[in-house]
């Protein structure tokens, strides 16, 4: 027997070589699969991520690569079945009808289409990457809210769509009878999500209104933060003690919002204490000192207004009241500072002191 008679026996209905040239198959599809799949990688990074971009290929190979991987693999592994017959003693029942066939076909098709529905997933991650990163090199905010706001649409339209092709192809489901069945049961459906239908349109009210968009400083329901995500459903707000807090949308649409980031100027109101000791003299010359030293200050505007105001239980209060302007937090704690020191320095070239709470106990000497 010479080795072609050798590889032309029959076992199980298919013949010794029908069955090295499958196994051949899927050792040479494993093998270069990781290569393949890097060149596919490379491609769609050369499409998409134009010159002008900092990204680098890595960021693309650890989203598709692993994933492309195992699509090689499934097409290598369609290829190879399709030369396996089935032996006719077993009687199956053909691929359209019920029977293991059938089963085995619709299980390939279901991992085939949820894995081309995860790469596409990947790629729009990738998409909305490359795109943030482009929009960080302009100034405006506006167009990173636009782009998050499209990534997250078109990833819930891929996924719509996913769902709807493989319940037609792997299911064959009647997609327009479905269809007019969430038709019928839209107002059901409705009344179940209202809540996230809410959210849904507060999140496009966010949008075209644009109340605030991604970096704004907001203060909403008592809570203070940078926006740092608009989604479909909630806001991401990153809070000033550094903790992540989402927000649904329809709770931004309807409380007060008042976005710090829209202020010209920051106000610093508070009160200064001298002892009831001091004379007339010296908290005129403390008010009208202060008052001149933040009417000049390159850091403040001429709303400034420095008053005695009142007789307090343990001192008497002068009223300090100013803008600063800058939005910048660092900033403004460096300029208010500034001033305090200032103001104690004029305190004490005026021979005042800085009252705090006392109490005067009389004794009957009866």
């Amino acid at each position: 027997m010479d080795f072609s008679q050798f590889l032309d026996q029959v076992y199980v209905g298919n013949t010794i070589r029908d069955y090295l040239w499958v196994v051949g198959s899927l050792l040479i599809g494993g093998l270069f699969s990781r290569f393949v799949a890097r060149k596919i990688s490379d491609l769609i990074f050369g499409l998409v991520a134009k010159k002008g971009t900092e990204l680098n290929k890595t960021a693309l190979h650890d989203l598709l690569g692993k994933l492309l991987r195992w699509l090689i693999i499934m097409l290598v592994l369609f290829v190879c079945t399709s030369h396996i017959e089935y032996p006719a003693s077993w009687d199956l029942a053909p691929v359209d009808e019920f029977g293991i066939r059938l089963v085995l076909h619709r299980i390939y098709l279901l991992f085939l289409g949820i894995v081309i529905t995860w790469i596409a997933l990947r790629f729009v991650k990738f998409l909305g990457i490359v795109f943030m990163e482009r929009a960080t090199l302009t100034e405006s905010m506006a167009d990173d809210q636009i782009i998050s706001f499209l990534i997250e649409m078109i990833r819930v339209v891929v996924i719509i769509f996913a769902v709807f092709i493989l319940l037609g192809v792997v299911f064959k489901v009647d997609i327009g009878a479905l269809v007019a069945g969430l038709g019928i049961g839209g107002l059901a459906l409705a009344l179940a999500a209202k809540e996230s239908l809410e959210n849904l349109l507060a999140s496009f009210i966010i949008f075209f209104d644009k109340p605030f968009i991604i970096g704004d400083l907001v203060t909403v329901n008592g809570v203070t933060g940078s926006v740092e995500k608009i989604g479909f459903r909630s806001t991401r707000i990153r809070t000033l003690e550094k903790s992540y807090l989402t927000i649904p949308n329809l709770m931004m649409v309807n409380n007060v919002l008042d976005n710090l980031s829209l202020r010209t100027f920051r106000r610093v109101n508070f009160t200064v204490g001298l002892t009831y000791d001091a004379t007339k003299e010296q908290i005129q010359e403390v008010v009208s000192a202060t008052q001149k030293y933040i009417d000049e200050h390159p850091h403040t505007n001429q709303d400034g207004k420095i008053h005695f105001t009142q007789f307090g239980a343990s001192s008497l209060d002068i009223m300090v009241l100013y803008y600063i302007d800058t939005m910048d937090w660092g900033v403004f704690l460096e300029v208010k500072e500034e001033i305090n020191f200032e103001i104690m320095r004029i305190v004490q070239a005026q021979k005042a002191e800085f009252a705090f709470p006392t109490q005067t106990i009389h004794l009957d000497k009866s």
